[in-house]
């Protein structure tokens, strides 16, 4: 079984006292193809490092996190522009809006979004979008740029059936995680009316671990629980879970 996780921070600090340790459960799990988010160009030395480390099963996109969007936000798009022109990634992202944490940087957070927008048309890459009580904006953004060059994934998608199809609509895949796992995540009550070949997995690790896990640190090899809750949800094998969602995974980032 080939299982991709479309999403993992795992540069991430919260791994530094067993990051080997986690890659190797990971990968025992079957967990073997591994994307990772950019959030800031703090990050970017410890990404480098991990596909240095993990060439054939860590994959770097390159963006902007929405949150770390601040006043600098013109020298880290430049950044970004940087990188895409000196390195082979597979994405534009974490990109996107969130207003759960500052409401008061939506001004240069839609113009950072739409700035990696083109970006990633330019490249001709897909676009990973983070999402955070900002559906409509984020809707709005993606209204102005449709084409048949945007495309991605709507990562750690949590909003209702209608704004899934909407996402659809716009060539992206939904990001499905630890949230269809919860209780009072609700995604899990209607995902069986989204056809498999919109559907994509990811963790987020370190965050937003899945049940029986929840409330502690998230890493890739937990994403069998995702896969677990999914063959129940769409009542088909956790194998056809894993290979049509790393099929899907392929059909985004071109490898």
């Amino acid at each position: 079984m080939i299982i991709t996780d479309t999403h993992t921070h795992l540069y991430s600090e919260a791994f530094d006292d067993d990051r080997a340790d986690m890659m190797q459960r990971t990968l025992e799990a079957g967990v073997s193809r591994l994307f990772i988010p950019a959030i800031d160009s703090s990050c970017t030395a410890s990404m480098l490092q991990l596909e240095k480390d993990y060439p054939k099963h860590v994959f770097l996109m390159m963006g902007l996190h929405p949150t770390h969007v601040k006043e600098n936000y013109i020298d880290e798009i430049a950044h970004v522009t940087e990188m895409l022109n000196s390195h082979k990634f597979y994405a534009v992202g974490e990109i996107g809006i969130d207003l759960y944490w500052d409401k008061t940087t939506l001004a240069i957070q839609q113009e950072a979004f739409r700035k990696q927008i083109k970006l990633a048309k330019q490249h001709k890459l897909p676009i990973v979008i983070h999402c955070r009580e900002a559906f409509d904006e984020i809707f709005e953004i993606l209204e102005e740029e449709k084409s048949d060059d945007l495309f991605g994934i709507f990562h750690c998608f949590t909003g209702t059936l209608e704004q899934a199809h909407q996402a659809i609509s716009y060539n992206m895949k939904l990001g499905i995680g630890g949230v269809a796992t919860f209780k009072n995540g609700k995604i899990d009550q209607f995902l069986n009316q989204i056809d498999l070949s919109h559907i994509v997995l990811e963790t987020d690790a370190p965050y937003l671990a899945p049940k029986p896990f929840r409330g502690k640190r998230n890493e890739s090899s937990y994403i069998i629980k995702v896969v677990q809750k999914l063959s129940e949800i769409y009542q088909v094998s956790e194998q056809k879970i894993a290979d049509i969602t790393t099929e899907n995974s392929k059909a985004v980032f071109g490898i």
